[in-house]
């Protein structure tokens, strides 16, 4: 008699205990206690985040979904379509090119709170004046491309810029580059965290080519941010958000590997329909919430 094929979600649940049977594998060593600054440089001394904006409440609850349509995408349609499939397919958060009248727009589609991305503090002036909720030092994709990467020590520099600029209440996510060693990018991470960052990103690499298709494609593609996920949400106390190849497969994995909240970029922005979009939003929320489900029926 011919083996019955299990169910998607056990599949799923077993490839989620697979990864966190690796997670050894994955992590770095232990993060020195001690947090002595990138290159001398020395951040602001503060407590770990108390921000209590309800932006960030889905992170606190790890459920958050951000739906990222591009650092330089300022094609208004182009916008209008993620943003519209992220109010209707249940993301809590929708990622913009930082301009204010993209700002504008996004408000003007549903009330799904708006980020700004960029990597100059001065230009999320005028899209926090339009309305932005939150900003993003990061989104570094579209800049890679260009042969241009981030030290350490520029990040930092930017995060303690913008919240010079803007305080301790408007809500700041900060993201660390992939380019930089798994233990540095933890160093950094607390760092940032210090230096009065919401929430980090974490991240992967475009180039990443997975050496076979389907779902064992996708984890390989995913590898690399998920594995900076799990070595920071261990070190630091702020709520860390996986990008950079994730999926309705993946996301689950980066709950699992230690995520508040998960940032999806091309799996929606690069599809041809606007119903292909909301499709996509909707797998990927519904994938989270069987996750976050599973989480809080082991914890009774």
């Amino acid at each position: 008699v011919g083996a019955t094929r299990p169910p998607e979600s056990m599949r799923v649940s077993v490839l989620s205990l697979a990864f966190l049977g690796g997670a050894a594998a994955f992590a770095p060593l232990p993060a020195p206690t001690s947090r002595v600054s990138i290159a001398g440089r020395v951040a602001p001394t503060c407590a770990v985040s108390q921000n209590a904006s309800p932006i960030l409440q889905p992170f606190q609850e790890r459920r958050a979904l951000k739906v990222i349509s591009g650092l330089h995408n300022f094609d208004e349609k182009l916008v209008k379509s993620v943003v519209g499939a992220a109010n209707a397919g249940g993301a809590t958060l929708v990622d913009i090119a930082c301009h204010p009248d993209l700002v504008k727009l996004a408000r003007s589609l549903g009330n799904v709170p708006v980020c700004v991305s960029a990597v100059e503090p001065e230009k999320f002036v005028a899209a926090v004046r339009a309305g932005a909720d939150m900003v993003e030092l990061g989104n570094y994709d579209s800049f890679y491309l260009e042969g241009r990467v981030f030290s350490a020590e520029e990040v930092l520099a930017l995060t303690v810029e913008t919240r010079e600029r803007f305080g301790d209440s408007l809500p700041l996510s900060v993201t660390i580059p992939h380019t930089l060693p798994l233990d540095e990018q933890v160093a950094l991470a607390m760092e940032l965290e210090r230096a009065g960052a919401d929430v980090i990103q974490t991240e992967g690499g475009m180039p990443m080519k997975p050496s076979a298709g389907g779902i064992q494609g996708l984890i390989e593609k995913a590898a690399p941010t998920l594995a900076a996920t799990a070595a920071i949400s261990r070190a630091v106390q702020i709520p860390v958000m996986a990008a950079s190849g994730i999926s309705a497969i993946t996301a689950p994995l980066a709950l699992a590997a230690g995520a508040s909240g998960v940032g999806v970029g091309s799996a929606i922005n690069k599809l041809n329909s606007d119903i292909a979009m909301l499709a996509a939003v909707r797998q990927i929320n519904e994938a989270m919430s069987v996750e976050s489900a599973r989480v809080r029926s082991r914890a009774y």
